[in-house]
């Protein structure tokens, strides 16, 4: 694709609709967070660090850096740019939750000749169409809870420092040399096309539209100097590009034989200049792929390449398996002419789809998430997506099976067990807990489902299998209503012995243990949710953000914990449907490769 993370076409085109009046209430878990509210402060100072990236951190000292792809701000962003945002956000809470410093980098890909025709389009000036997008990207992070520690753009100053002083290690080793080329160019891809990846009318064939014949003179970058190096680097470390179907489709990519690339334009104005030649502009890849490492730097830092160890690079990438090919070959040749690490991983996902049909314009079934988060809450969506769509592989979107996934999870699972324990809890024993959590026996059927699972999860966090975790989440909470159901704790509290009753009330307190373990390590896919459970069992803000990974273990309720009032903290979705639905005469088409 033409630009850093812009995955245009398989994901269609957002779509703004003003006059959708199916706007649902926040009361329960679909609201924002008070202002006042502990997170939301320390969201609101992580952003604020958005021209550069502080390690947010639970002190370990051990860093951890994700970044998503620098999106392409020809339009506002869809339901393709916020799946990699919600995945990178997930990974970076968990890593938090690990103790880890994080630093997670996000932000905006700025320059080429597809903005400046867009701007021209819209009547503005390049910049000040850049701001308006990017202004609606950050608007729709927020909605979504995404706790991004640094926001770049690549018409930042000191960026444009960095990569003038990259290009000149590149030049200084003689990687970059000027020569005249010929060929068919794609404005929408910003890239010549060889002649096997056009079809007989020079149609690009993601775009579907004619490439223009151009004849420039640019500077190139030596990738094919690098053949080697970058073919031992995907034999020896076959966990550099994951899964493992992308490795061996980039390791393919390779083999056939690496190719220079220019790394500059002649005919686009709307771009850094380029140190060597002011005539011509630095070319998209080369300058937006270096933005992974200025949004490393903060303020105050001197933007040099010196600076980006000790700041938090190498990191790992979380991009579209449609730009896979510029950061799993060219990024790490010019990385290796800059004499910088390499990323540690490059994460390539899927493709969405709606309803079993590439998305687009002419079928009416475009995804917007600003609508999505706008009538569902963004905890119901970024569950959605992290647990239907498995990480590496295309996934599908149907609003119906949306709601039907998630109220089946989160409001009938998890939040029917917490609010139904919790009125037991009031009313027979006060709302007090009668025993700290830690004395339920190890081999009772809940702690020890409880138990197993932590590490398992933990385990598909780390390989970011969202699914997989998830899946293992609601082991324990579904073994906790199994448990309600086979001990009849309401049975023993109307009828039952002294005795009988003390057994149910540790009945109670081993389901709510349970659900504070599924709070823990459910925070990094639904924040909201999570903190939602944790005062509802009577801990405090300031215990939820305080939060690690070790709060997962069995344990954490005290004898005599006061909880809250109980209230539901997920309502069911239901009402009317805010996305366009399949039309029956396409409901049986055969999914479209986007």
């Amino acid at each position: 694709m033409a630009a850093l993370g812009c995955h245009k076409a398989p994901f269609g085109f957002l779509l703004r609709n003003p006059h959708i009046s199916h706007q649902r209430s926040f009361s329960l878990l679909r609201l924002r967070l008070p202002k006042s509210a502990p997170a939301c402060q320390r969201f609101q100072l992580r952003c604020q660090h958005s021209n550069g990236a502080p390690a947010s951190s639970n002190g370990s000292g051990e860093t951890y850096t994700v970044t998503t792809p620098l999106y392409y701000v020809n339009a506002g962003p869809h339901m393709g740019s916020a799946y990699p945002t919600i995945a990178a956000d997930a990974a970076a809470r968990f890593q938090r939750l690990q103790g880890k410093e994080v630093r997670f980098v996000t932000g905006t890909d700025e320059h080429g000749e597809k903005i400046a025709e867009a701007a021209k389009a819209r009547g503005m000036q390049p910049q000040e169409h850049c701001d308006s997008v990017v202004e609606e990207y950050k608007s729709l992070w927020t909605q979504l809870d995404i706790s991004y520690d640094s926001f770049i753009r690549t018409t930042d100053k000191r960026h444009e420092v960095l990569v003038e002083q990259l290009l000149q290690r590149v030049w200084d080793k003689g990687d970059i040399y000027k020569a005249k080329y010929e060929g068919w160019y794609c404005v929408g891809c910003e890239e010549y096309k060889q002649d096997d990846e056009i079809d007989a009318q020079h149609k690009c064939p993601v775009h579907r539209k004619p490439c223009i014949h151009r004849e420039e003179e640019n500077f190139f970058f030596r990738l094919s100097s690098y053949q080697q190096q970058l073919e031992t680097l995907l034999k020896d470390n076959p966990q550099f590009v994951y899964p493992a179907s992308r490795r061996n489709e980039v390791l393919g990519w390779v083999q056939g034989g690496v190719r220079d690339f220019s790394i500059s334009r002649a005919a686009t104005a709307w771009g850094i200049k380029f140190p060597q030649d002011p005539k011509q502009t630095v070319y998209v890849w080369f300058d937006a792929l270096n933005g992974y490492l200025s949004g490393l730097l903060p303020d105050g830092v001197e933007p040099t390449a010196d600076n980006l160890k000790q700041h938090g690079w190498p990191g790992n990438h979380i991009i579209g398996k449609d730009i896979l090919r510029f950061h799993a070959v060219y990024w790490p040749g010019m990385l290796m002419s800059c004499g910088l690490p390499l990323p540690q991983r490059v994460w390539g996902h899927g493709f969405i789809t709606k309803d079993g049909l590439k998305m687009g314009k002419s079928l009416g079934n475009i995804l917007d998430p600003v609508a999505l988060v706008a009538a569902y809450g963004a905890d119901a969506v970024r569950f959605f997506f992290l647990k239907e769509v498995d990480f590496g592989q295309d996934g599908d979107f149907s609003e119906k099976r949306f709601r039907d996934i998630v109220n089946a999870a989160l409001a009938n699972d998890i939040g029917n067990l917490l609010n139904r324990t919790l009125n037991l809890l009031k009313k027979n024993c006060g709302s007090v807990m009668p025993a700290d959590s830690s004395q339920v026996p190890d081999n009772s059927p809940v702690r020890h489902t409880a138990q197993q699972q932590v590490e398992l999860v933990a385990a598909q966090y780390e390989q970011l299998s969202f699914g997989k975790a998830i899946d293992a989440i609601q082991k324990v909470s579904a073994r906790g209503n199994l448990f309600l159901q086979e001990r009849e704790p309401w049975a023993a509290f109307k009828k039952g012995s002294p005795e009988e009753k003390e057994q149910a009330s540790f009945v109670l307190l081993e389901v709510l243990e349970a659900a504070r373990v599924v709070a823990v390590m459910l925070t990094p896919v639904a924040p909201a949710l999570a903190r939602l459970v944790y005062l509802q069992l009577g801990f405090s803000d300031q215990g939820f953000e305080t939060l690690t990974w070790a709060d997962a273990q069995w344990g954490g309720l005290r004898k005599g914990q006061q909880t809250a009032s109980p209230k539901p903290v997920f309502a069911r979705l239901e009402g009317d449907y805010v996305t366009a639905q399949p039309d029956a005469a396409l409901a049986g088409t055969a999914v479209v490769k986007a």
